[in-house]
């Protein structure tokens, strides 16, 4: 800071060389009693930082400003677009050109996203931006979507300036992969994990955030693009996922006969306990089928294998191990049946952030899950240390697995335990003869058809060997005199008469 003294130094420098100063004029504008820097307009050090920071601050308060009328105005025009669409649809013929007019357009990929060449073009987007309604306007929006796009820009307030390019990167991105629909789901999956790579490398080396705020970062991109993208790259029609689910689904339904003693599971689920948990680690693998996020899925899957580690602690009254884990997993995913479990791997698998599925619990939670997977898809006699034979008839349902029976209790068991093995043998009495009536419905139903095509055949055979030849309607007879037109003065006929006597 210029000091007085120094100034007045400088003043009578001045008034040797024959300048008047004004003292007025070398005082700080702000008033502070300092004098001024001419190159820091007018102010002092100390006014000039307050000066500057204030006006820092206005700029960024004004960009949040535009980030939220940016949303308001999507989320009108969404409203406005959904109005319309209601009041008239779309022809086949619109679809088709518009389909065309988006294979054809040309756009810039996720790698130039980052380059400095693109900084004028990504800000010449945002501008047209609050000119024109996005193309992700025409997406499906539900209550999720907008809670999250709220929370994403709220969580990225506390990053201030880099929250702002996180934003901008992520619109940019978003709008970039609608115009890409056409591309493979492999060629999706790559721009979206280079995405990631770049945005983390940037909050690592440009804007120097530290790693835990990193990872926080990643979690909430992750969120804020998969909950948009979801329905676009979650099982899409161009891939076998759908195929492979129903594939999985059907061999688990095969496998319904599968006991926890034939995969040497060490859990006992007669303890009220162990039998809780096993519930929760069902529920836990179902519901991974109802979240948008790879990341809520991998958290599903984590809750699970929790949920088996104290089952089998509590069961073995020890720490569970690898060994006992995946046994275990395995009977809960047989005994659960996850809805589009091959779906959601895939979806996990292309979609999800690079760094938390390589490392950490949730990455050796979802290995292991994989593992599963392939397990019960190669599933043998061997591995259930079963014969051939036996292997053959409980997989075509001919048979089930011999349930204890009652005179092998010994007299101190629950009656309960009893109560329950007859009843299940009772099930699969009932079961196998439900099986044979529903084979003879179906033999009966293949007779009947056989027998009406049969006799329609007969029919048909005996009409086309003797057709059926229709005479046309002989004439009605004439009247005796119809002919005798000359004669038309005879007297009438005679009538009877009645005599007396």
């Amino acid at each position: 800071t210029f000091l007085p003294f120094n100034r007045k130094k400088m003043n009578l420098k001045s008034e040797r060389r024959g300048i008047h100063v004004d003292q007025s004029e070398l005082l700080c504008k702000k008033g502070c009693g300092y004098y001024g820097n001419p190159a820091w307009q007018g102010f002092c050090s100390k006014c000039w930082r307050e000066e500057y920071h204030k006006a820092r601050q206005k700029q960024i308060q004004e960009d949040w400003e535009l980030a939220e009328r940016l949303q308001r105005e999507e989320e009108e025009a969404y409203a406005s677009s959904q109005s319309t669409q209601g009041a008239q649809s779309l022809t086949f013929s619109k679809f088709e050109e518009k389909k065309t007019n988006e294979k054809t357009r040309k756009v810039t990929t996720v790698k130039k996203f980052f380059t400095a060449s693109s900084r004028a073009g990504a800000k010449k987007a945002e501008i047209q931006e609050t000119k024109a309604p996005s193309p992700s306007i025409n997406r499906q929006a539900s209550i999720e979507t907008d809670r999250v796009s709220k929370e994403f820009i709220e969580f990225l307030k506390t990053y201030h300036k880099p929250g702002q390019d996180i934003y901008k990167q992520c619109k940019l991105f978003l709008d970039t992969m609608n115009h890409k629909r056409d591309l493979s789901i492999e060629e999706q999956s790559e721009c979206a994990q280079d995405f990631y790579q770049n945005v983390a490398d940037k909050l690592q080396t440009r804007w120097k955030v530290p790693p835990e705020k990193v990872e926080k970062a990643m979690d909430q991109i992750e969120k804020y693009i998969m909950t948009r993208q979801y329905k676009y790259v979650f099982c899409p029609e161009t891939t076998d996922d759908e195929k492979k689910d129903l594939a999985v689904q059907k061999r688990i339904r095969a496998l319904h006969w599968v006991t926890p003693q034939m995969l040497c599971v060490p859990v006992n689920e007669e303890i009220p306990e162990v039998s809780d948990m096993v519930v929760k680690a069902i529920t836990d693998i179902i519901e991974m089928d109802s979240k948008r996020v790879p990341r809520d899925k991998l958290a599903c899957i984590t809750k699970c294998s929790k949920h088996i580690f104290n089952a089998i602690k509590i069961t073995k009254n020890e720490p569970a191990s690898a060994d006992d884990f995946l046994p275990t997993l395995i009977y809960i995913v047989l005994k659960g049946n996850p809805p589009r479990l091959q779906s959601n791997i895939q979806y996990i698998t292309r979609f999800c952030n690079p760094s938390r599925l390589m490392t950490g619990e949730d990455g050796y939670y979802f290995t292991n899950l994989c593992c599963a997977v392939a397990f019960i898809e190669k599933l043998d006699a061997q591995s259930l240390n079963l014969s051939q034979e036996d292997f053959d008839r409980f997989m075509t349902g001919q048979t089930s697995p011999k349930k204890q029976e009652s005179d092998s209790f010994s007299p101190d068991a629950c009656l309960g335990v009893k109560q329950m093995c007859k009843s299940l043998d009772l099930l699969s009495q009932l079961n196998e003869r439900q099986e044979r009536i529903v084979s003879e419905a179906k033999k009966l139903e293949k007779d009947l058809i056989d027998w009406t095509d049969g006799i329609t055949k007969e029919v048909e055979d005996i009409v086309e060997k003797y057709p059926l030849e229709i005479k046309a309607k002989s004439q009605a007879l004439a009247a005796i005199d119809s002919e005798n037109v000359e004669n038309d003065k005879l007297p009438p006929p005679l009538q009877p008469q009645v005599y007396a006597g």
